[in-house]
């Protein structure tokens, strides 16, 4: 392939996409822009970024269910800025692939049934991605196309690790911990090995308004907060992390809520907007006097270091945390409230290096260290499409 052909990765959310452009340079994929579209704003745009270059586009095309009209006229836009016709493969980041799928697969028709067979385990986040995959199929039916699977990272836990405390067919059917966010466990990983080689047993927090962490030894998954759904862990932007299940049996049976009822609680009004009545971004929070505000940041900087501390358990000691995603990127309060649950660990943070969000925050006595480092899962979407396409 020429160095001119290009690949798009396609990042699904609940209710985002968010598009990277990248050149096949041989084995390599490299980044030319991105592009994010989120679909809760109106107007609906297209956000651009090439280069230094940012463009927000306006969007004509209704939202449908199939997504024919706005894939048609994002692909015109991109095209404006990129040679869009160069693109010869879409990769899509796909939250769950159970057991079956613990590594990145070409897509064909029999491929993709058995992701929507999945859907049950990821019902808020598989229909999305199989949306913009069907999409792509139906428009460009000759475009290959790849799926990332975000619990595929988690398959090196170990079994006990993975378990519950429920009947061995419950288990032995799928009802097991499969943890999330592994696109950017991964890239974390490959980072670590080379800005903070010394971080053989870390920790990273990946805090964003979806929100888990993962315990790394030498790299390799040994544990996470996420279990079976995207409900579990810490708190997060809407959701709860880990809940007492005789929550969800006296919401059913004392106060006879619905399924519907009780889902629309989990997912989108329970987490930090829940605790504070506020808002569920902790940029709003942190700006805000009330005390409820105040109580939401710090049962999210609680739990995180309870988890922290229960995963250096796991990994049998702790060389360092690391903080990343849009939170953990870009937010010195949170990280600091963190650190100092921490200190009985022997983590210090340097004031000025967290301030600035630099690559190493903790100070030269810490115990354990403390880094900062941005996560790319549309990276690591094109690098596993590059690996299946055999341009490696």
């Amino acid at each position: 392939m020429s160095s001119t052909d290009l690949l798009l990765t396609f990042n699904a959310g609940s209710s985002t996409i968010k598009i990277g452009i990248f050149a096949m340079d041989g084995d390599k994929a490299r980044r030319l822009g991105k592009g994010v579209i989120d679909f809760r704003a109106e107007p609906l745009s297209l956000g651009l970024v090439k280069g230094s270059l940012t463009f927000d586009v306006p969007l004509r095309a209704e939202v449908t269910e199939d997504l024919h009209d706005i894939i048609d006229e994002t692909f015109a836009l991109l095209a404006d800025h990129f040679d869009i016709a160069a693109t010869r493969a879409a990769g899509h980041r796909v939250v769950h692939g159970g057991d079956r799928f613990t590594r990145a697969i070409a897509l064909d028709d029999a491929a993709i049934d058995a992701v929507d067979a999945l859907t049950p385990l990821a019902p808020l986040h598989q229909p999305q991605a199989l949306r913009f995959i069907r999409a792509l199929r139906h428009l460009k039916p000759h475009l290959a196309q790849t799926a990332s699977f975000d619990t595929a990272f988690h398959a090196t836990q170990d079994d006990l690790v993975r378990r519950f405390a429920i009947p061995r067919a419950l288990h032995d059917e799928g009802i097991k911990r499969y943890g999330f966010h592994g696109l950017s466990y991964k890239f974390i990983a490959g980072e670590l090995t080379r800005k903070a080689p010394g971080a053989a047993k870390a920790v990273v927090a990946h805090l964003g308004s979806g929100a888990s962490l993962c315990a790394l030894d030498q790299g390799v998954g040994r544990d996470c907060s996420t279990g079976f759904s995207t409900l579990d862990g810490i708190p997060m932007a809407t959701r709860p992390g880990a809940l007492d299940p005789g929550v969800i049996l006296h919401l059913a049976g004392q106060r006879n809520q619905s399924f519907e009822e009780i889902e629309d609680l989990l997912y989108h009004r329970s987490g930090l907007l829940g605790i504070s009545g506020i808002s569920a971004d902790t940029r709003d929070l942190l700006r805000d006097s009330r005390p409820e505000a105040r109580q939401a940041i710090d049962l999210f900087t609680l739990r995180i270091a309870g988890e922290i501390g229960r995963m250096a358990a796991t990994l049998g000691g702790l060389d360092a945390v690391v903080f990343t995603a849009g939170i953990g990127e870009h937010q010195p309060e949170i990280r600091a409230g963190v650190a100092k649950r921490l200190s009985w660990l022997g983590l210090s943070i340097d004031e000025q290096a967290n301030s600035a969000n630099a690559l190493t925050i903790s100070t030269g006595e810490s115990r354990i260290a403390a880094h900062v480092i941005a996560t790319d899962e549309e990276q690591v979407i094109a690098d596993e499409a590059l690996s299946i396409l055999g341009t490696g």
